[in-house]
């Protein structure tokens, strides 16, 4: 375990300065080993006690010193399941007190304090000390003289103060361990789940469409050339930019986004370039921009078409230098950013009406995306409303299809709002039908009924199978059917709506078996007519 990162966890430092203050030691971390790395790299705060310092400042005395702590080390192993302070007696015959530090019942090593006396030394005692240290720091005889009576010394109670405090630290250290250890976890589980939701497989679509858009991802996932994605409103363009980025080498930095229709000129490049402070009314202080944000990671301009010839420059330098300068600024900033473009319009008819820079749109249209609209992938439709009745079920709701008819009039819906519009239409739906196991056609939203059946009757599916006559006399009888229903057994009407004679309407009736069992309730003038 590294003990580095706990220095400055709050309770160390209050222990440290206690334990300065009250009694003149220092605390020290010993690992898993039994090793003082601040000893051997010789990083440590001189302690106050000069036996002990210039005990540490003498090869063999670090030596011996190490020793000494070795033993304690020894103690808290032999003793697995010790969860209190021990103490041992030093080379000089001082004393350390040490706790043991476990993280998730794994032995990590332990705080110590070391250096000072259970009782006042006897005159005798500062003489064996002497003695001691002649052996290992002869040059620091005369500094040494009296220093025995500077020796901390910690009585009973005391010292038992000092143990709760110890073991204190060590039970907050293996707290926070396991807390850092979860929050990493965490972040962990999060990067993951972002690199699984946006898998190129995640993203909806067998189509053959979709897989030549899949087939092309997956080449430029991995380099860092400019993307232009081109798509209709709600084709899934920020899904795509996302997933390129997660499946690509900067996939743990960020990915920014910003709409290019959503400010004005000047708000716009105060957002993609930032401003320093007094540039304009308003800014208090310096502000970092999106590119600086997007710094080693991916910046997702989507509506890049709707950019102004101004900021086009500006984008123009960033993509050819890597350089940019804030509003206000005197200083360029240098970035590295892939930028991956999107937009609805056309950008090459927008060069020859001279609305968009000619050498801009060549630098962002290294590699382009076309992303095909829902009616073009009328193949998927099916697994994209699997996929959203799934994605919007709620608890208590029984839904579990969508009626024939109803998955009939989607399929004949045009989409002009693609991917984002089937999925309100969903969500709407099971809001709305979310008590039935099936979601009848006639909660579908109006416009669409409207769209595709107009004047609100029966959805009659094309046949697209067998052979021609077959489907076109099914198309006329299903026709003859829901007109009789209509018109309530109203021949003399229905013939007019169909285009066609009463007298060859009547064949067709009984051609077609459609005139047995006339519905209750009809009278027979009526259905004579």
């Amino acid at each position: 375990m590294d003990f580095e990162k706990h220095q400055n966890l709050h309770t160390i430092v209050m222990l440290r300065d206690v334990i300065r203050k009250w009694w003149q030691v220092e605390l020290s971390f010993a690992d898993r080993n039994g090793l003082v790395h601040d000893w051997q790299r010789g990083d440590f705060i001189p302690p106050p006690n000069d036996f002990c310092r210039h005990s540490l400042g003498a090869r063999e005395g670090m030596r011996r010193c190490a020793q000494s702590v070795r033993v304690l080390h020894e103690k808290f192993k032999a003793a697995k399941n010790l969860r209190r302070s021990l103490f041992h007696d030093c080379h000089l015959r001082l004393s350390i007190v040490g706790a043991p530090l476990y993280i998730r019942n794994e032995y990590e090593g332990f705080l110590f304090v070391e250096g000072f006396a259970r009782q006042p030394l006897m005159p005798g005692d500062g003489q064996v000390l002497l003695g001691k240290m002649r052996d290992i720091a002869p040059g620091a005889m005369l500094e040494l003289e009296g220093a025995a009576e500077r020796v901390p010394v910690l009585d009973g109670s005391e010292l038992s103060k000092l143990s709760d405090l110890l073991e204190f630290a060590v039970t907050e250290i293996a707290n926070q361990e396991v807390e850092l250890t979860r929050k990493e976890e965490t972040i962990q589980s999060m990067a993951s789940e972002l690199s699984n939701r946006y898998r190129f497989e995640k993203i909806i679509g067998r189509s053959g469409a979709m897989n030549e858009v899949f087939r092309l991802m997956e080449k430029v996932a991995h380099s860092d050339s400019t993307v232009l994605i081109n798509g209709e409103s709600g084709t899934g363009k920020e899904l795509v930019a996302r997933a390129i980025h997660h499946n690509g080498p900067r996939k743990d930095k960020p990915f920014v986004v910003q709409n290019c229709s959503a400010f004005n000129d000047n708000l716009l490049e105060s957002a993609l370039f930032g401003h320093t402070r007094g540039s304009f009314t308003g800014a208090l202080k310096d502000k970092k921009g999106l590119f600086e944000v997007a710094d080693q990671g991916t910046f997702f301009l989507d509506e890049v078409g709707d950019m102004s010839p101004a900021l086009q420059v500006k984008l123009l330098r960033v993509l050819q230098e890597g350089t940019f300068l804030p509003v206000g600024g005197t200083h360029s900033r240098e970035v590295d950013v892939r930028v991956i473009a999107a937009t609805h319009k056309d950008l090459g008819e927008m060069v020859k009406r001279g609305e968009f820079r000619e050498d801009l749109f060549y630098r962002i249209n290294v590699i382009r995306l076309q992303l095909p609209p829902l009616r073009e992938r009328k193949d998927d439709l099916p697994v994209l409303i699997d996929h959203f009745l799934r994605k919007h079920h709620r608890e208590g709701q029984r839904a579990r299809g969508l009626a024939p008819e109803a998955l009939g009039i989607l399929g004949a819906y045009a989409w002009p709002g693609n991917i984002r519009e089937l999925e309100n239409e969903i969500e709407r739906l099971l809001v709305l039908g979310g008590e039935l196991e099936v979601i009848p056609a006639d909660l579908l939203s109006s416009r669409i009924r409207d769209a595709v059946v107009p004047g609100g009757g029966p959805f009659i599916a094309p046949r697209a199978h067998g052979k021609l006559h077959e489907a076109v006399e099914s198309l006329e009888k299903e026709m003859i059917h829901q007109g009789l229903v209509r018109t309530r057994y109203n021949k003399s009407r229905l013939s007019r709506e169909l285009g066609i004679s009463r007298s060859n309407l009547l064949l067709k009736i009984s051609r077609y078996g459609l005139d047995k069992g006339i519905p209750e309730g009809l009278d027979t003038e009526e259905v004579e007519a």
